[in-house]
């Protein structure tokens, strides 16, 4: 018999060694969610609209403080566009009113001009309910393995490949 191939009862252990990983990132996730009360608690910055405050490839934390605190001028949001899938991370620059009725006006570091043509068709502001999050933290170009993953998808099948491939030849 090949040394690769195992009885069937290792191979289910492996199997379920490799979704126990795939399940706790899962809660993990989730679990960063709830706290943050934010549905994407961790982005990547994927243009160079922040430099310098942030740069392509930085992991941001959020955090959704907005019902402690409001959002202030000066501080980084991420926000979502409606019919636009990629949320979007930039300053505010104004804001007019208080409380839910807020309403805030953003533009990136990087950028000549404010976001009002980035908003979705008829929106002049963002609204709170607009806002994923603010951030509080960011780690340094660790997230470039999202955006070369995104880029180039054939890598996904290589890592997929690579990972199945440990599952299979790992020995306990």
């Amino acid at each position: 018999m090949l040394s690769g191939l195992q009885n069937p009862r290792q191979a289910a252990a492996q199997l379920l060694n490799f979704a126990l990983i795939l399940s706790t990132a899962f809660m993990m996730w989730k679990g960063l969610s709830i706290v943050s009360d934010s549905p994407s608690p961790i982005v990547v910055v994927l243009s160079g609209s922040m430099e310098p405050a942030f740069q392509r490839g930085d992991l941001l934390l959020l955090w959704n403080r907005n019902l402690v605190k409001e959002t202030e001028v000066g501080e980084v949001v991420v926000y979502n566009i409606k019919g636009k899938d990629i949320p979007i991370v930039h300053r505010v620059v104004r804001k007019f009113g208080t409380g839910e009725k807020a309403r805030l006006l953003t533009k990136g570091d990087n950028n000549v001009a404010d976001d009002t043509e980035l908003y979705a068709r008829g929106q002049d502001y963002l609204e709170r309910k607009d806002i994923i999050g603010t951030v509080f933290g960011y780690v340094p170009f660790v997230g470039y393995v999202t955006i070369l993953l995104s880029e180039h998808p054939w890598l996904k099948t290589v890592m997929l490949g690579l990972m199945g491939l440990l599952v299979i030849i790992q020995r306990e």
